[in-house]
């Protein structure tokens, strides 16, 4: 998992990338589409047109970081829409990195009396 800060905000760009960007790329799309600085320190999601495919850029303060992650089965989850961004929480993140669908935001149990 990554190290994420507690006051890291996670940008899921929505819509389809050309996965075969690296960091100077995929940093551009923030800049000029989803218009945020990707040098703020916060974590920007990618995710390729098969969906199997993810890449995450994150400026740490010291450097450039890309992560990628391809699935051996199924897809990401991601929204229907085709432009804009969408944030996440840290959980959310966790979920949508092991193909869970972390859109649901429903507890399954909960006690009905203590003791």
């Amino acid at each position: 998992m990554i190290p994420v800060p507690s006051n890291t905000k996670v940008w899921l760009a929505a819509g389809v990338t050309d996965m075969r960007k690296g960091f100077g790329g995929l940093s551009m799309l923030v800049q000029q589409t989803l218009h945020e600085d990707p040098f703020c320190g916060h974590l920007f999601i990618f995710r390729g047109r098969r969906g199997d495919l993810c890449k995450i850029i994150w400026w740490d303060s010291q450097g450039a970081c890309l992560f990628s992650k391809r699935l051996e089965r199924g897809r990401f989850v991601w929204p229907r829409a085709e432009d804009g961004k969408i944030t996440l929480r840290a959980s959310q993140l966790s979920m949508l990195l092991e193909g869970i669908d972390w859109r649901i935001q429903k507890k399954t149990w909960r006690p009905l009396k203590a003791g």
